[in-house]
């Protein structure tokens, strides 16, 4: 994890230190933004299994002009609804005035690692998850006006050994004096993933937030498709607390998790601190998940477990924010995802997002 936290630090940093591409640069004009960290973990619940550790590096751009933005996150413009977007997205976006959007761009790196409960079996325990690591490079492309907020990630990842899923779990578990899980030898092999996700959030008007006690929200629903997932979701998210802040983040890892600044209003921050309450749900539909169905590509690969096809979530956390910098927890209660599983799971998110 801290291996994978420096090395996706290091890569988001190299990129933003470039000043300004040209219209045909794959590079963006890069300037102020927000870079957030995301770490899950079960050891919040005093678990170590199934889902155990998730980790994501992002960093988001300030607004743009479409010119601005480099041509890798421009050919994700006709998912985004805006007047050049494809026709069925236009439709469905939600947009009032297609013509008079904002922009943002942005780049991950991503990490989510599954293991069994038996952590000691050399084997694969059967009917246990299956060992699985996953890391992936995303690059996004943000639309916004006034209500409407939609995000697209082309995600380029991969599978098995090459994830580092086994590295980073041996040095975490090393670093605390925790035994270390025995059977990766076991875990997905190897495959290059390609994820396409959509996301739309649209806020919720609890009145003007110019009070110091306010609340705010947002809806959501998405979609994603691809060889590592393929998925359909509608959720919800709720904030209550003193000098709300006049932007949000994600408060869990997930699809386009990011920080944006709040639509494009004008809000302003009523104080140099914030503290707030979240709380949120989220119903997922599941047609393939590559750690429970096994890769695409690998028809001899059985993992051992059988997909669950709907997935629900709770989640309720807290965040404070002091100038520019904000640190949030979240803990999340989720249904089982695969039928072999042995009651719920629960975990820990948290994220410290920092704006320059």
């Amino acid at each position: 994890m801290i291996r994978f936290a420096i090395s996706a630090t290091a890569a988001i940093g190299l990129s933003t230190s470039i000043a300004k591409a040209d219209r045909e640069s794959p590079l963006p004009d890069f300037g102020p933004g927000y870079l957030t960290f995301y770490l899950d973990n079960d050891l919040f619940a005093n678990k170590d299994q199934d889902y155990t550790n998730g980790a994501r590096l992002s960093w988001i751009s300030g607004n743009r002009s479409i010119g601005d933005i480099g041509s890798i996150q421009r050919g994700l413009r006709p998912f985004t609804g805006d007047r050049k977007s494809l026709r069925a997205f236009k439709r469905i976006t939600g947009f009032d005035d297609p013509n008079a959007v904002q922009y943002n761009f942005g780049f991950s790196l991503t990490q989510l690692m599954f293991t069994p409960e038996d952590f000691a079996s050399e084997t694969q325990p059967e009917g246990q998850r299956r060992y699985a690591g996953w890391s992936a490079l995303g690059f996004s492309l943000h639309t916004k006006d006034d209500q409407t907020l939609n995000s697209v990630e082309f995600l380029l990842g991969i599978t098995g050994p090459k994830s580092l899923a086994q590295d980073t779990q041996d040095f975490i578990h090393d670093f605390r004096d925790i035994e270390n899980f025995l059977g990766w030898d076991n875990q997905l092999p190897a495959e290059v993933t390609a994820d396409l996700s959509f996301v739309q959030k649209r806020r919720l008007n609890f009145g003007e937030n110019d009070d110091i006690l306010s609340m705010d929200g947002i809806g959501e629903w998405g979609g994603r498709l691809g060889t590592f997932r393929t998925t359909g979701h509608i959720g919800g998210m709720v904030r209550v607390g003193l000098y709300l802040p006049a932007d949000f983040s994600d408060p869990r890892l997930s699809e386009t998790a990011y920080a944006h600044k709040y639509f494009t209003n004008d809000r302003v921050m009523l104080s140099s601190w914030s503290a707030f309450l979240l709380g949120g749900f989220k119903a997922s539909l599941i047609a393939h998940d590559a750690t429970l169905d096994g890769p695409v590509f690998h028809d001899d690969f059985e993992t051992g477990n059988t997909r669950e096809a709907y997935v629900g979530e709770l989640y309720a956390g807290f965040g404070v924010r002091i100038k520019t910098v904000e640190v949030s927890y979240a803990h999340t209660w989720r249904t089982e995802e695969y039928e072999e599983q042995m009651g719920k799971s629960n975990f820990g998110t948290l994220s410290a997002r920092l704006q320059f």
